[in-house]
C-alpha cells in the first residue's frame, strides 16, 4: 500500500476531519526512518478503521517540513480536525507506539459522552444511560464510559455502579469520578443497614439526609448534612463532610445547588 502524500491539504488536513491521520516525516538518508517505517505500516493495517498513515519525504516537501518545524527525523505527528494533537520523535518500538496511540488518539465517542455527562450533571440519568450503554457494548473497557455510567446508575443500582469503577486507580484521570461513586455507595448502604451506624441524636438526621440523597433531593440533603457538620462533625467518621464533597463533585462545581451551599459548607468546617 502506498502511503506517500501528494496533496498535503487534501490527504492530511481535510482527511483528518473525518479520521485521525498519523504523518511520518522521513528522508531517504535516515537510518532510523527505515526501522520505523515498517512498524508504522504494520500498525496502520492493524488499526485500519481507527486512523490512517501518511508519509512526508522532508526533502521533497521542504515547505511542509518547515511549516511543522521538523528538525529531527523520524518525526511522527498525529493530526485531527486539521491540527497536530500529539507527536513523537525517533524510532520507538512497536509496544511503545501502541501505548502512545492509546493515549494520543482522540476518542471517537467524545461528543456522545460529553452529552451524557451533561445529562448526568443535569439529574437526567436515564438519558445518560441510553447514550453510554451502546458505547460500552462496542468497547466494554472504555474508562470514561464506565465512569459516567457508574454515575448515571448511582441512584438506581449503586452496587452495579461501584463494580463498574472497581479497577479505576489513582493514576486514572477518572479517579475522582470513581471515588465519588464509592463514597455514594458507602453512604447509600447505610439505608440498607442502619444498624451499622451508632446510636446518637444525630443518627435519625443523618439517615434522613441520606434518604434525600437517594431520592436526588440534593438541596435538602446538603442543608441537613451541613447542619450535621456543625453539630456533630465526626459522626460516621466524618461522613457528612465526605457526602457533601461527593454531591458537589456529582453535580459539578458550577451547578446552582453546589454554588448555593459551597460557602455554608466551608464555614461549617472551620467554625
Amino acid at each position: 500500500m502506498n502511503y506517500d502524500v501528494k496533496d498535503f491539504e487534501q490527504e492530511v488536513i481535510q482527511l483528518s476531519s473525518r479520521i485521525p491521520v498519523l504523518v511520518d516525516f522521513w528522508a531517504e538518508w535516515c537510518g532510523p526512518c527505515r526501522i520505523l517505517s515498517p512498524v508504522l505500516e504494520m500498525l496502520a493495517q492493524k488499526h485500519i478503521e481507527e486512523w490512517e498513515l501518511k508519509k512526508i519525504n522532508t526533502e521533497q516537501f521542504t515547505d511542509i517540513a518547515a511549516r511543522y518545524q521538523i528538525r529531527n527525523i523520524p518525526n511522527v505527528k498525529l493530526f485531527s480536525e486539521g491540527s497536530v494533537i500529539n507527536e513523537f520523535v525517533g524510532a520507538l518500538p512497536e509496544a511503545s507506539i501502541e501505548q502512545w496511540l492509546r493515549m494520543a488518539l482522540p476518542d471517537k465517542h467524545a461528543r456522545q459522552l460529553d452529552q451524557a455527562e451533561v445529562f448526568v450533571r443535569g439529574n437526567r440519568p436515564e438519558e445518560a444511560q441510553s447514550l453510554i450503554e451502546p458505547i460500552l457494548t462496542e468497547t466494554p473497557n472504555h474508562e470514561r464510559g464506565r465512569a459516567l455510567l457508574a454515575l448515571a446508575l448511582l441512584f438506581s443500582d449503586h452496587k452495579r455502579a461501584v463494580n463498574l469503577v472497581a479497577d479505576v486507580d489513582p493514576s486514572s484521570k477518572y479517579y475522582d469520578m470513581a471515588e465519588t461513586v464509592r463514597t455514594f455507595d458507602q453512604l447509600l448502604s447505610k439505608i440498607d443497614d442502619p444498624s451499622s451506624l451508632h446510636d446518637s441524636a444525630t443518627k435519625s438526621k443523618y439517615l434522613a439526609a441520606i434518604k434525600d440523597v437517594s431520592q436526588r433531593r440534593f438541596d435538602n440533603a446538603l442543608a441537613q448534612l451541613i447542619q450535621i457538620i456543625r453539630d456533630d462533625r465526626y459522626y460516621d467518621e466524618d461522613g457528612s463532610r465526605k457526602a457533601c464533597i461527593a454531591i458537589f463533585k456529582y453535580l459539578g462545581e458550577e451547578s446552582e445547588i453546589s454554588m448555593k451551599h459551597r460557602r455554608e459548607f466551608g464555614t461549617a468546617l472551620y467554625v
